[in-house]
């Protein structure tokens, strides 16, 4: 089906990495001039030059004629819009250098790490723009966004016409965008699963069964939604793109980083080990900590997310986590209302 012809816009895409090149070439195959800042030379070059970011995509081809940039200033000036791709550590540094009125629309997961912060907050108090920030996330590997396959996700907003703002720049015959105004439960989703995510990479590496992950999964699903509750977002979010869909993509897809970390340690590699032959750090290993510490602070039992905290810091075994979860007391599946 072909898409509905729209004006273009500039795009200023921060972030040279995996997910920011998707979208960059995605935003440019849609219509709009794109620009991409980043701080790796040698990956600009070879977007603006070769249309290609061999260091992520190797031997795959960009969109023609995105552009790119060193200076931060110079990618944001006259945009229409900033896609903030940067690596949630770094969300913080890039927004207190904004100078522009422009909405900002976040596709980078993750909390900030001392604050444990979302990141909308993070740069809402750096930019002082609250109704002009959005997220997006969902089941949406980056090579396979590049590769045109169909994707779907969900786009978060407080403000109705810069929500519908947002979904316009990216909708396209392959690309659908579905609306929310819960910043909350979108942020927790796609934070949240690359843990649960390395769980059960952990659970099917040792071999442990269907029946095993699909409890995993389940009670994953519980536990984001559990924090979602808490920190005053909507459940419903949970069941969606956001939540189980990202869930299920990053848990059982192979294109994970997160879960191909998790088959690693399961089969007995060691952390660094397992970092090393993935190539790339799994989010899950940056953000359990983080979201442990925000549980902790909430008072929301997250015994999961605490054992693969446990794992990766070295302070348990596999077999460890998996005699303790089993033998947690009996409990009722859902919580009563009453």
């Amino acid at each position: 089906m072909p898409s509905r012809k729209k004006s273009g816009k500039k795009v200023s895409v921060l972030g040279s990495g995996s997910w920011g090149t998707a979208l960059a070439s995605h935003l440019k195959l849609v219509g709009h001039e794109v620009i991409v800042w980043g701080i790796v030379e040698d990956d600009l070059k070879n977007i603006s030059d070769n249309n290609t970011n061999p260091a992520y995509f190797p031997g795959m081809k960009l969109e023609n004629g995105i552009s790119t940039t060193l200076d931060l200033e110079e990618a944001t000036k006259g945009a229409d819009c900033l896609v903030m791709a940067v690596p949630s550590f770094a969300v913080r540094e890039v927004s207190s250098k904004l100078n522009t009125d422009a909405p900002v629309l976040i596709v980078s997961k993750g909390l900030e790490k001392k604050s444990l912060k979302l990141l909308s907050d993070v740069v809402a108090e750096e930019t002082g723009k609250e109704e002009r920030i959005g997220v997006l996330s969902g089941p949406s590997f980056a090579k396979e966004v590049l590769e045109k396959k169909p994707t779907a996700v969900t786009v978060a907003c407080k403000n109705t016409e810069t929500l519908e703002f947002f979904c316009g720049l990216f909708h396209h015959s392959y690309f659908r965008t579905y609306r929310s105004d819960d910043l909350i439960g979108v942020q927790l989703g796609g934070a949240v699963k690359n843990i649960i995510a390395l769980a059960v990479g952990v659970c099917d590496g040792r071999e442990m069964g269907l029946n095993a992950r699909a409890a995993l999964v389940t009670r994953g699903l519980a536990e984001i939604a559990g924090l979602v509750r808490v920190m005053g977002g909507k459940s419903e979010t949970i069941s969606g793109l956001s939540g189980l869909g990202d869930l299920l993509l990053t848990a059982t897809g192979d294109l994970s980083r997160n879960r191909r970390v998790g088959l690693l340690l399961g089969e007995g590699k060691s952390l660094e080990q397992a970092i090393e032959q993935v190539g790339q750090t799994a989010e899950g290993v940056v953000t359990a900590p983080k979201i442990l510490g925000l549980a902790e602070k909430l008072n929301v039992e997250m015994p999961i997310t605490r054992g693969v905290v446990d794992l990766i810091e070295g302070r348990v075994s596999v077999e460890e986590i998996i005699k303790g979860l089993l033998e947690r007391g009996g409990k009722y599946e859902f919580e009563s209302s009453n």
